[in-house]
């Protein structure tokens, strides 16, 4: 079998794919909501707000973005990142004065990885409004 040659198709207007991605961003499953996938964004809206508020109610840390190490800088910063990938949740929570130490225990342990995993969903889902935005996936 010959491999067929993929056309590479040509990066699409910011106009066209960035008010998906960016309020997809700061509202979990608005982007495709304002793409007309309604029941992709209802899910990813009920999925994201569930785990960012399941990692509230066990009490996870929320990281901030420390220098040291490699490994240090690695994981603190990462974990910030997928932190700030929750969007509005993240933003508000902030806001609001929501502050908890890393503590020994596995239920704030689970708490932090449900922050963190509910950023990186997001992060997933704008991936996922991009390429539906940019015509490379219906």
């Amino acid at each position: 079998m010959a491999k067929e040659k993929e056309t590479k198709r040509p990066m699409p207007a910011v106009s066209v794919w960035a008010p998906a991605v960016a309020l997809g961003w700061l509202v979990p499953g608005a982007g495709h909501l304002l793409l007309k996938k309604t029941g992709r964004g209802v899910l990813l809206l009920l999925a994201v707000t569930g785990m960012f508020l399941s990692g509230l109610m066990m009490r996870g840390a929320m990281f901030q973005p420390q220098t040291g190490d490699l490994l240090t800088t690695l994981i603190n910063t990462g974990g910030f990142v997928g932190d700030l990938g929750s969007g509005l949740l993240y933003l508000l929570s902030v806001w609001l004065g929501y502050n908890q130490p890393d503590m020994a225990g596995h239920v704030h342990d689970y708490g932090t990885k449900f922050l963190v995993t509910a950023g990186l969903l997001n992060v997933l889902a704008m991936v996922d409004a991009f390429e539906i935005a940019a015509g490379r996936k219906s």
